[in-house]
């Protein structure tokens, strides 16, 4: 996992706790855990295209390598 990608899963961590806080303190909005649900799916996106990167392509070998051409 890159550096955003746990920066972005710790910010959703926190917005759990602080929505949860918010839900116990205050009572539930829906519109904070639709905003929650959101952040949740972004962040689980950035993960699964941080974890699906293109493999690197094969180095070309050098010039001189390889069966001589006449």
């Amino acid at each position: 996992m890159s550096g955003p990608t746990k920066t972005m899963a710790v910010l959703t961590f926190a917005a759990l706790v602080l929505t949860t806080a918010y839900t116990v303190a205050l009572g539930s909005s829906g519109w904070l855990w639709f905003g929650w649900v959101v952040l949740g799916v972004v962040t689980i996106g950035m993960a699964a295209s941080d974890s699906a990167s293109p493999p690197t392509p094969r180095p070309r070998p050098p010039a001189g390598a390889g069966p001589a051409h006449p």
